[in-house]
């Protein structure tokens, strides 16, 4: 990953800061996302998957040492310099023991933060796209493009579906419990059932399935949840 082209999110409740960072960043040719709170700027980030999230600490909403747990706990593959007004010894500790990649106190000049936004860039290993399509038979998903299809025919498969299917395809041959599919597909913030897992679940099969009725791919393991099938016997 270049250090010149990278997405990056920048959640800071200040108008002014935000916006100056959105603007230096863009025209240092980073794609760039913002958010004005903590809850939305989790949700941002858990969404998109940043290379790099510009995150303050003192947030309404949700506190940023919380969001970066949070960001953690994904192992989402993102570097977070942490932006905070308090420039204590003990404050820079905590946030570098959250999992912060780098640490600047405000106020701050823009050339420094850009400075340390390309050295944090420069350390983060290039990350390959986890499953950029999946093909069954004549079953055919382009999580990039978010486009399924069987043979010639498109498929309306819904947003939550494709990440459904993606998880599932990314944990071959492991038995994944229906609260691990709520937790990493529907997150925190929304409030789906166990049943709401089945209910896409059959919806997944009638598309990747030879035999909706007698599965082959993803599979049921009674009492425990679902099971990713890549070559079925």
């Amino acid at each position: 990953m270049s250090a010149r082209v990278a997405r990056i999110l920048v959640v800071e409740d200040e108008p002014a800061i935000r916006e100056g960072l959105v603007d230096n960043l863009r025209m240092e040719g980073h794609e760039v996302l913002a958010a004005a709170d903590g809850k939305a700027g989790l949700a941002l980030a858990l969404e998109s998957a940043p290379d790099l999230v510009i995150l303050d600490l003192m947030l309404p909403r949700m506190d940023g040492h919380d969001v970066l747990r949070r960001i953690r706990q994904e192992r989402l593959p993102t570097m977070v310099i942490c932006l905070t007004a308090r420039g204590t010894e003990a404050d820079k500790v905590r946030g570098l023991a959250s999992g912060a990649d780098d640490y600047v106190t405000k106020p701050f000049g823009v050339l420094e933060l850009l400075a340390r936004v390309k050295a944090v860039l420069r350390r983060r290993a290039p990350q390959p796209d986890p499953l950029p399509e999946l093909r069954l038979g004549a079953f055919h998903a382009d999580f990039l493009r978010m486009e399924a299809r069987r043979g010639e025919t498109p498929l309306p498969f819904t947003h939550m579906e494709f990440k459904l299917l993606r998880y599932l395809a990314t944990h071959p041959g492991r038995v994944i419990p229906r609260e691990e599919l709520l937790d990493k597909v529907w997150g925190h913030d929304h409030l789906p059932t166990t049943r709401t897992v089945d209910n896409h679940i059959v919806k997944l099969r009638k598309a990747v399935e030879k035999d909706p009725a007698n599965p082959e791919r993803i599979v049921s393991v009674r009492g425990a949840g679902y099971k990713f099938v890549p070559d079925p016997a």
